[in-house]
């Protein structure tokens, strides 16, 4: 939260911040006025914080109920918190996503079995409440994944939802992120795949072991991050014909701020797998950008502010 705190200030638009990580929520009470953000993060149960999905449920219900103003509200917690919805919609919109099957409950390795056969090449396991790489694994083939399965190396999903989903290789060791805030692009990034694997969060908390305080290896990295290095870098000038059909699905399912990722294939294949509304910004490559997200995410939050003001004057 530090640099949209000081985005916020620097834009002179008040910010008060809400933890959800549940307690009471009386129902007939009034929302305070203002403009509610939703910051709600896939990954909060490896946190310790289990119960923020639903409190974050309950609380935006709770407002759009009563004619609040919501950025990422109630629909758009629901593609943050499952992948099998995010793919979809992705889908639906005539984006090419990675070929996936959705496993609830037992029958992984059936699936994976038949999975592998179908896909006839190297496979991955993702969690649909994912995040952090969570549950991200690669196998050649299902003899690779029935032995990790076996020796108890695939941690269960949170929400009991397996992907089992095509490999998709780079063309070169990367994936590109592309910022969006109020439905209007803002840059992309470039985050190499080699050192961050799985992992691709661009938050600088993300990439250091709070324990050891050496850059985190993540799962699937194949080449070790060193001090000071950094895995994120500005795609200048980037411009494809892939982000206004973005653009058109964020307006589709009311998505205000996102990172959308996408791999570009050898044979220039643009294939979308995830949706981040919840994003957060690499600080270096923020600094570098034509515009700065968190303070494109205050200026847009102030201008719904401002417009409420002058419609109840």
């Amino acid at each position: 939260m530090p640099p949209f705190v000081e985005a916020f200030a620097a834009e002179g638009v008040p910010m008060v911040e809400h933890v959800l990580t549940g307690g009471e929520l009386d129902l007939a009470a009034e929302p305070a006025p203002g403009v509610w953000w939703s910051r709600m993060s896939a990954s909060a149960h490896t946190r310790g914080h289990d119960a923020s999905p639903a409190h974050a449920r309950a609380v935006l219900s709770w407002l759009e109920a009563a004619g609040a103003r919501t950025v990422n509200g109630r629909p758009v917690l629901e593609l943050e918190l499952s992948k099998v919805a995010q793919l979809t919609a992705l889908a639906a919109a005539g984006v090419d996503v990675p070929r996936t099957v959705a496993v609830v409950g037992p029958g992984l390795d059936a699936a994976a079995r038949r999975f592998a056969e179908r896909v006839g090449g190297p496979f991955v396991t993702k969690h649909s409440q994912g995040g952090k790489g969570l549950g991200v694994a690669r196998f050649s083939g299902y003899e690779e994944f029935a032995d990790a399965r076996s020796s108890g190396e695939l941690e269960e999903p949170f929400d009991g939802v397996w992907l089992l989903q095509e490999f998709v290789a780079s063309a070169d060791d990367s994936v590109t992120r592309a910022e969006f805030v109020g439905g209007e692009f803002l840059y992309a990034l470039r985050a190499d795949t080699a050192r961050g694997g799985f992992q691709l969060c661009p938050a600088d908390a993300c990439a250091i072991d709070p324990v050891t305080g050496r850059p985190v290896l993540p799962p699937g990295a194949t080449v070790a991050q060193e001090p000071g290095e950094t895995i994120f870098s500005l795609r200048e000038g980037f411009d494809h014909p892939v982000l206004e059909r973005y653009a058109q699905f964020l307006r589709r399912n009311g998505i205000e701020v996102a990172g959308v990722e996408f791999i570009t294939t050898a044979e220039g294949r643009v294939v979308t797998y995830d949706v981040n509304t919840n994003t957060n910004y690499n600080a270096a490559v923020d600094a570098a950008a034509p515009r700065s997200g968190p303070r494109e995410i205050a200026r847009y939050t102030g201008r719904l502010l401002r417009g409420q003001r002058r419609g109840a004057a």
